[in-house]
């Protein structure tokens, strides 16, 4: 066994022991981390005053405006 000081015998065989790793800690998924899937809400619902109105693909609820009373729409499973 060696001793604190760097002195002892040498390894023998292979290395092959389990490495750190990359340094970045990354966990294999590539490029940008979490990715939003296909799911969400098939409405956007005004918190306010309850209008509903159908989701459209790629733009968010609280992009929109309500239409009855101009307050930010939220998707109808968001809190």
């Amino acid at each position: 066994m060696p001793n604190l000081d760097g002195t002892g015998p040498g390894g023998k065989g292979p290395r092959t022991g389990r490495g750190r790793g990359n340094s970045r800690g990354s966990s294999g998924q590539g490029r940008g981390g979490k990715r939003q899937g296909l799911g969400g809400s098939s409405e956007c619902v005004c918190p306010k005053c309850g209008h509903t109105v159908d989701h459209k693909r790629g733009v968010p609820c609280s992009d929109s405006k309500c239409q009855k009373c101009g307050t930010s729409m939220r998707g109808q499973f968001c809190k």
